[in-house]
C-alpha cells in the first residue's frame, strides 16, 4: 500500500507524534509540544531543536499553520501552531485502506472521491 509522504522516512514517527498531540491539545506552542512530546517514551529525549525544525518543516509543508501568540513568562511572543485540514486528510488516508474503499463503499462516495481526486490533479 502506497504511504502518503509525511508518514515515509526518518521523520515519520515524529511527525505522526506532533500530528497526534496537536490533535489532542490543540494550539500549542512549539515549547509546549515539545514538553508533551517527551512524556512519551519514545521521545523521552528528544532535543528541543529536533522538534522546532519539524516543526517549521512541516508548516512550510502546509501541514500546520500559525493561529496566533502568546506571551511567555519571560516577555517574548510565543506562536501557537495547529492542524490544518490537510493533516487530518493525511491521517485519515494513512488508516483507510484503500482497497477496501473502492470495493466498499457507496456508488456516491466513489464519485465523489474521484471527482476530488481529480479536480486535483
Amino acid at each position: 500500500m502506497a504511504r502518503i509522504a509525511v508518514f515515509r522516512g526518518r521523520d515519520a514517527r515524529l511527525n505522526k507524534a506532533i500530528f497526534w498531540v496537536l490533535a489532542k491539545h490543540g494550539s500549542l506552542a512549539i515549547y509546549d509540544l515539545w514538553r508533551k512530546l517527551r512524556t512519551q517514551k519514545d521521545f523521552a529525549y528528544i532535543p528541543y531543536n529536533t522538534v522546532n525544525r519539524r516543526v517549521r518543516a512541516l508548516e512550510e509543508h502546509g501541514y500546520i499553520e500559525k493561529t496566533g501568540e502568546r506571551k511567555t513568562k519571560t516577555g517574548f511572543a510565543a506562536k501557537l501552531y495547529e492542524l490544518t485540514a490537510r493533516t487530518y486528510l493525511a491521517l485519515l488516508l494513512d488508516k483507510i485502506n484503500l482497497d477496501e474503499f473502492v470495493e466498499k463503499a457507496p456508488y456516491d462516495s466513489v464519485v465523489t472521491a474521484m471527482s476530488a481526486f481529480i479536480w486535483s490533479s
